[in-house]
């Protein structure tokens, strides 16, 4: 049978026409995807630069429609979800994106990070912690480990802590010493209420060795030692802690006169509280020393006075108040109620980071979590 070659020349030009013609209808259809999608994702940008976060979320799931392997919208999408507390989405949002087979290292990763940020603002802490674990070994490594601590501090989990801690400043992070001495303290209170002495008392020890500079580990291992009536040994760690941390011996004052009028020793402590008060004055010292002088047989000084000399205190007017100081005693009662009322907000301790304020020094505030930012002196001393 024989071919006639006219018709091959013929179907040729027809071909390539046919071709020419199936690549600019998708060239065209391409170019209409990815105008549509752009202007998805700068429309839903516009609402969410002019805090219409509801349009802006309507017009990021416009988008992903359009091109649902577009893992930046994903994150755009699943971050709006989270700041308007709409974490279930969110989490459906980066967990799809963590199912993709096709997504690479980094964005997996970030993705993993977002997870986990979903499940910490939704206050789904065991979930949080798995998925902050898995990022060990990641760019996202010290976020997580910061985030897990504040899980463990927010749960008293303190070994756990411990070991985040110690992890941290090994990776150059900083020096965790004395926030690993508070969570020895903290597992020396549990121990002491469970009527574990004994483990109490190691573990303060423990936490002096960690950070021989902190005043906490001192300050509780004297309490513990007076509860147990060992008022010399509570008095020389007292003596201690002003070795070590002068200026928390506000903190200290009344405990130390009085363990030193416990064990005989009143006469060395008012020395020590004298000394230290020319340095730092304080009307938490100025107590302990009208304490100790009750007690002496030398002449008393009226040490709330020699207070006033060096600052205006209320504090220390109130508690100089006394019903033979006044002409008409039967006026003492509402003077002295008076005075107290005024003076009680100047007895509070502030936290130096936000700023709460209560009657009780505080090492772990609990307004801003912070640890150590409560000073050892009352509102009217700053």
């Amino acid at each position: 049978m024989d071919f006639d070659l006219n018709w091959i020349l013929l179907g040729l030009p027809v071909a390539f026409a046919l071709g020419w013609l199936a690549s600019r209808l998708d060239f065209r259809q391409l170019r209409i995807d990815n105008r549509q999608a752009p202007r998805a994702y700068f429309k839903g940008l516009n609402f969410l630069l002019n805090e219409q976060q509801d349009q802006a979320i309507d017009a990021f799931i416009e988008a992903v429609q359009n091109d649902p392997d577009t893992s930046e919208l994903h994150f755009a999408l699943g971050n709006l979800f989270r700041r308007r507390g709409e974490y279930e989405r969110a989490v459906r949002v980066h967990e799809h994106l963590l199912s993709r087979a096709d997504l690479g290292r980094v964005d997996r990763e970030r993705a993993q990070h977002a997870l986990a940020l979903d499940f910490l603002k939704a206050g789904l802490l065991d979930r949080a912690e798995d998925a902050l674990r898995k990022l060990e070994g990641t760019p996202f490594e010290t976020q997580a480990r910061l985030a897990l601590l504040a899980i463990y501090e927010r749960s008293r989990e303190w070994p756990q802590a411990t070991e985040i801690t110690q992890k941290l400043q090994a990776a150059g992070q900083g020096d965790f010493a004395v926030r690993q001495s508070h969570y020895l303290c903290e597992q020396a209170a549990a121990a002491s209420v469970a009527q574990q002495t004994v483990q109490a008392e190691a573990l303060l020890r423990q936490a002096i060795e960690a950070a021989p500079g902190a005043s906490r580990p001192r300050l509780d291992l004297a309490s513990l030692q007076a509860a147990q009536g060992q008022p010399a040994d509570a008095y020389a760690t007292l003596v201690a802690l002003v070795e070590h941390a002068p200026t928390a011996l506000p903190l200290a004052a009344v405990a130390l006169a009085q363990a030193a009028q416990a064990s005989g020793q009143s006469t060395a402590a008012r020395h020590l509280l004298v000394e230290h008060y020319g340095q730092r004055p304080s009307v938490d010292i100025v107590e302990a020393l009208v304490l100790l002088d009750s007690t002496l047989s030398a002449p008393q000084q009226d040490w709330y006075i020699q207070h006033l000399r060096h600052e205006p205190s209320l504090i220390a007017v109130s508690r100089w108040l006394a019903p033979e100081r006044l002409a008409d005693p039967q006026q003492h009662p509402q003077i002295q109620r008076a005075l107290d009322e005024r003076a009680r907000p100047l007895k509070r301790y502030r936290c130096a980071a936000c700023g709460f304020e209560a009657q009780t020094h505080f090492w772990h505030c609990p307004g801003c979590q912070a640890w150590d930012s409560y000073p050892p002196v009352r509102v009217e001393e700053l």
